[in-house]
């Protein structure tokens, strides 16, 4: 599969400030020598645009009615792609799920839409940064189905195909990646 120049440089992008080697153990328990931090590529301005750029490249082909995903990991990718999105005439909804519902006004577990929206009946993608065992991809999912969602996708920057995949697969719902772990050991 060849690259786009974008993805290209989004790769070494986060090879840079995303990727490293040693001794992790990661949010799954697991340990492991390989360790993806996104947040400091989807914070940094190119790393930003080409993350939410690469992952509305997936998404539009999808025809979802909503995109979101579990606090941290999706959080700022997803304010990227809503905003490129726009920028772009072809606007993609978002929210986030909570990890807890908020304990005061609302006590919402699911943010970003307003008073006149739900999620009853519409087709979610599910977004997350880095995909290890796919916990939080179904964290979102789960939180979403019990509104009514439907979620046949999920989608990440990363996939250290570790598990993630079929898990999700055992859900009936594909996991979308642009990177593949391996390709970081190239």
């Amino acid at each position: 599969m060849t690259r786009s120049q974008d993805e290209a440089r989004l790769l070494d992008i986060i090879r840079e400030r995303s990727f490293r080697r040693g001794k992790f153990k990661l949010a799954s328990g697991v340990e492991s020598e390989l360790y993806f931090n996104l947040k400091p590529t989807m914070m940094s301005p190119a790393g930003a645009l080409l993350s939410a750029s690469a992952l509305l490249a997936r998404i539009w082909p999808e025809n979802v009615d909503y995109v979101g995903g579990l606090e941290m990991g999706a959080v700022p990718v997803i304010a990227c792609l809503a905003a490129l999105s726009e920028e772009t005439g072809k606007p993609v909804k978002t929210f986030f799920v909570r990890k807890q519902a908020k304990g005061h006004g609302t006590m919402d577990l699911i943010e970003g839409l307003a008073a006149s929206e739900t999620l009853d009946g519409a087709k979610v993608m599910v977004v997350d940064d880095v995909a290890t065992s796919g916990g939080s991809i179904l964290k979102a999912v789960d939180a979403v189905q019990q509104i009514g969602a439907r979620v046949d996708s999920a989608l990440v920057i990363v996939d250290r195909e570790e598990g993630a995949a079929e898990a999700l697969k055992s859900r009936n719902i594909r996991l979308l990646s642009v990177f593949r772990g391996r390709e970081f050991l190239e």
